[in-house]
């Protein structure tokens, strides 16, 4: 079943943080300890943050059917915020869609870089990209420490 791309609606937000949750429990909790990720679970709690990223930014999800597989979001024209796929769909293609689906509207938006936050789970997948680390930071959230990369990629 082809996987097809679409932007997403307000009443996509319970299965967006949904996925969220379970795709940090599933697949980046082998990265993070036990605390963090609950900490990280945690900031879908305000539902009233994510309907606004929602509804402001440039956000989209992946369909597999009529199932919700993956989202993705930029922030600022040129500025990949998220990006996450089901933890049963890992290794589908899904993500690279979605990036290559978000790399397009950073072009289009004008801007020849586009520049992330990753996680250790995702730098990675966001190197064979082509993406470049420019910063390792340590990240408070919620008075607990995150290790993430600040990572950018030239695309014109």
């Amino acid at each position: 079943m082809p996987v097809q791309i679409r932007h997403a609606t307000p009443d996509d937000l319970l299965v967006v943080t949904k996925l969220f949750r379970e795709t940090i429990q599933h697949v980046s909790s082998n990265h993070y300890s036990p605390v963090q990720v609950a900490f990280w679970k945690s900031s879908t709690d305000d539902l009233p943050k994510w309907r606004k990223r929602i509804e402001d930014l440039y956000f989209i999800v992946a369909e597999k059917g009529s199932m919700i597989v993956g989202f993705a979001y930029l922030k600022d024209g040129n500025y990949f915020d998220g990006l996450f796929v089901h933890h049963e769909h890992q290794g589908d293609g899904i993500a690279t869609l979605m990036a290559d689906t978000i790399e397009e509207k950073v072009i289009d938006n004008g801007h020849k870089t586009v520049h992330s936050d990753v996680s250790i789970t995702a730098k990675p997948f966001f190197e064979k990209r082509g993406y470049t680390v420019d910063e390792f930071q340590m990240k408070p959230f919620k008075g607990v420490t995150f290790e993430s990369y600040i990572v950018s990629k030239t695309l014109v």
